[in-house]
């Protein structure tokens, strides 16, 4: 999208808000900026009945048992169920999209002629992925029936492809190795990118950067075995991704789990408020948002453009416009003004300015900036001490809080010795045209690493002193061993595109007729029964054995099962190999 409609001036408009605005009957009405405006512009009294959710997003990571009936709370305090939200989302982008297909072809385009690719953040857990896919089934994007028109991809990976194709002077390198010139790289990071490009514009032979004519994609910077980290920041995690080149394809080979967590730009906004709070009392805060949810709106706005402003070298103040019902409002709730709740707040750095305004020193935005930007580091310091990372050539940083000279700054502080840091220029939107790539050539990344530990529940022999007295089954005679975890594939093993795990299984009773193997995962590695702590259900095949019709039953039944790994969803089969039926399930983390 060129321009979401309804944009706020003075920031980029190719992203819009996860804001989301139902009807008091619960029909969708808008998303984004469209959202927040008519939200705005309701009468308060009115807007009570109206459900308007923002930033919803992140509820997917942080709810611990998501399920199909996970519910989001509206401003109003009204619930709604989560995949509600997210398909009537889903839809309005799929709507949007083949709008804008067919207007810029000038002809029709039907859902039919379009591969879906969604992007999820790669620490998200399995449940939240299969949620998306079902809201994504719900919009009508896709069906259960035709599923492969629908991808699920992991948001680093396609930084981490599109990051490939890269030229280099499409980029910003923050190296501190090179002065080039009298130019030293660490003005570019404050002075952000329009210093750069001027800087590249004057003086096309800087090593500072590599022009295209003489070296092309940084694809050829790459050898085998190289090995580079992708961070990904965005509104609501971090996610950070390491990746191997394997030649001669240039396909790509996950080093190290994806790790990483809920340390976005969000967390900003949040230390925002926790000053708010700390200046004018918890109480009035809250009462406010829910009072005045428009004028709320409108203060994180206001913040959100000076919070783009922020910068290292700053030194002139920043202003926010506090909208005219928070002075008001704040004067009848607490029977002063706000001027006075400023000056006895002892809240350094923070004035009031005549204008209207809370004027900010630099000092007290950049400590808004702090805490996330040092869970950031943090994380990466604990990576970089892996044996697998030592030897990083790049370190990619894409995605919307990349954006933050602030940020920038403090990697290349941390990291800039270890390896070179590299800067897409249009960082926020590395991800989706990565995105674009990975729907293309699902096949570019080739293995991934297992996050979790899968295996099936079954009965063993009863090994007296191996087994636990308590998991003693004793059937027709026989001695059995119950709920033991068969493991196929371990968390973090590599795991190969499309690569299968076969076991084969015999009924304990030839004679039985429905067999039920459950599938079971555990983010621990060393499990021995289904029932040790962590381990859930994840799925069921049940395989119908009768239609040997006539013909006697086989003495020594085997039952197949496989298990499809690799891709960013987990297939199972099992079959009775005497008759050769089958049955396909996919793994369910939403329904157990």
């Amino acid at each position: 999208m060129r321009r979401w409609e309804g944009g706020d001036p003075g920031v980029s408009n190719q992203k819009t808000p996860t804001t989301i605005l139902l009807t008091p009957e619960r029909k969708f009405h808008s998303f984004g900026y469209a959202a927040r405006d008519f939200y705005h512009d309701l009468d308060p009294n009115e807007a009570k009945q109206w459900l308007y959710l923002e930033k919803f997003k992140m509820k997917l990571h942080t709810t611990g048992d998501l399920t199909m009936d996970t519910d989001l709370t509206a401003a109003n305090g009204k619930k709604v169920k989560a995949l509600e939200i997210f398909a009537h989302a889903l839809q309005h982008f799929k709507e949007q999209a083949l709008k804008e297909l067919s207007d810029q072809a000038g002809s029709d385009f039907e859902n039919s002629d379009v591969r879906w690719v969604i992007t999820v953040p790669a620490i998200w857990k399995q449940p939240a992925k299969q949620f998306m896919r079902e809201a994504a089934y719900q919009a009508g994007l896709a069906s259960p029936e035709n599923s492969e028109q629908l991808i699920i991809a992991l948001e680093p990976e396609a930084a981490s492809i599109y990051c490939r194709k890269l030229r280099l002077h499409q980029m910003i390198e923050l190296s501190s190795k090179t002065v080039a010139n009298g130019y030293s790289t660490s003005d570019s990071v404050g002075a952000g990118f329009t210093q750069a490009k001027e800087h590249v514009r004057r003086n096309r032979q800087s090593r500072t950067f590599l022009v295209e004519n003489v070296i092309g994609e940084i694809w050829s910077e790459l050898e085998e075995g190289d090995k580079y980290v992708v961070v990904d920041s965005g509104g609501g995690t971090v996610d950070l991704t390491v990746h191997q080149i394997r030649l001669p394809e240039g396909h790509l080979k996950e080093l190290y789990k994806a790790t990483g967590g809920p340390y976005g730009s969000l967390g900003v906004d949040y230390e925002f408020e926790k000053l708010l709070c700390k200046i004018f009392g918890e109480d009035f805060i809250e009462q406010f948002k829910i009072k005045r949810p428009a004028a709320w709106v409108d203060l994180m706005i206001a913040f959100e453009s000076r919070k783009r402003a922020a910068a290292p070298d700053r030194t002139n103040p920043l202003n926010i416009t506090l909208p005219f019902s928070f002075i008001d409002y704040y004067k009848k709730f607490r029977g002063h003004s706000v001027e006075h709740a400023l000056r006895k707040s002892n809240v350094d750095f923070v004035k009031w300015s005549s204008q209207g305004m809370l004027r900010m020193s630099p000092d007290a935005m950049n400590a808004l900036f702090k805490p996330t930007i040092d869970s950031i580091i943090e994380h990466l310091r604990d990576l970089f001490q892996k044996p697998e990372v030592s030897t990083v050539k790049f370190l990619f940083l894409v995605g919307g809080f990349a954006e933050a000279p602030l940020l920038q700054q403090a990697v290349q502080a941390a990291f800039g010795d270890k390896c070179r840091i590299i800067i897409p220029q249009d960082v926020g939107l590395t991800i989706l045209k990565g995105a674009v790539l990975f729907g293309l050539d699902p096949a570019v990344i080739k293995v991934r690493r297992s996050p979790l530990t899968y295996g099936v529940g079954v009965l063993n022999r009863y090994v007296e002193g191996k087994h636990p007295p308590e998991k003693l089954l004793v059937k027709d005679g026989t001695r059995w061993c119950t709920d033991v975890f068969d493991k196929f594939i371990s968390a973090d093993q590599s795991v190969a595109l499309g690569e299968l795990v076969k076991r084969s299984y015999t009924p304990a009773k030839p004679s039985q007729l429905v067999i039920v193997i459950n599938v079971y995962s555990s983010e621990q590695d060393d499990v021995s029964f289904i029932t040790d702590p962590g381990v859930k259900k994840c799925g069921t095949l049940r395989l119908d054995l009768t239609g040997t019709s006539g013909t006697a039953v086989p003495a020594r039944r085997e039952i197949q099962t496989l298990m499809q790994f690799g891709d960013t969803e987990i297939k199972a089969t099992a079959v009775d190999i005497a008759t050769s039926k089958s049955v396909k399930v996919g793994i369910d983390f939403l329904n157990y």
